[in-house]
């Protein structure tokens, strides 16, 4: 197996949506571990985009709506390949996913094309209706791909960009995450999984329930 490249070549891709309180702190623990950082603005209103630090080193794609996180997400990773990135680290933009552990997934992906958050493994506190939803979908996807997959809906990944182009998303949803590992699956991509820790503070999620379950059950049957 090749190693990782070490210069320019690992990018961060954060999306976000109205996140004026809490994203230039996941910017500056983010960029010690990163050569770049693409921050995708998915039409937000509050002002976020005056907090984004000028930073040579900072992308910034902006939306001129908002999209949907799969939407967010498929633009920043377009925007990594195009720029000939060899790594793309994906996590979200309030915190609840520990910059600090992007070293882990960078070294994983030694091993792995795909190397996805696992937070099923110590759910500190995670809500009840989460863990629930969690299980359930990660069972249900486990067996669609036949691979053991604990925990389907992190959003903290990372991806070998040499396999990207194959597995991008087209459902334009949260549900786009859950396509990814479906078609990684389907190219005969090694999946891998890193611990991370469950960090739920006093946030609302933005994640609107049936319209979430709906689009699942859409990715589910493709």
């Amino acid at each position: 197996m090749s190693t990782i490249p070490k210069r320019n070549s690992i990018c961060a891709v954060i999306p976000f949506y109205n996140e004026k309180e809490s994203l230039a702190g996941v910017i500056s623990c983010t960029l010690p571990h990163v050569d770049h950082l693409i921050l995708v603005d998915d039409g937000s209103t509050d002002g976020t985009q005056n907090i984004i630090p000028l930073n040579e080193k900072i992308i910034l794609i902006a939306h001129p709506q908002n999209l949907g996180k799969g939407a967010a997400l498929k633009s920043g990773l377009i925007e990594s390949i195009k720029r000939g990135f060899d790594i793309s680290i994906t996590l979200d933009a309030d915190m609840q996913h520990p910059p600090d552990d992007i070293p882990k997934f960078i070294s994983e992906l030694k091993k792995y094309d795909v190397v996805v958050g696992n937070r099923l493994s110590s759910l500190g506190n995670m809500p009840l209706q989460r863990i629930a939803s969690n299980k359930l979908t990660s069972l249900l996807l486990s067996l669609k791909t036949k691979i053991k997959l604990p925990d389907t809906q992190c959003g903290f990944r990372g991806y070998r960009n040499n396999v990207l182009e194959n597995i991008l998303p087209n459902f334009s949803g949260y549900e786009a995450e859950s396509e990814m590992l479906i078609n990684a699956s389907r190219s005969n991509c090694r999946i891998g999984f890193v611990t991370i820790p469950t960090i739920y503070a006093n946030e609302k999620s933005k994640m609107k329930p049936v319209k979430t379950i709906i689009g699942f059950l859409r990715v589910l049957f493709i």
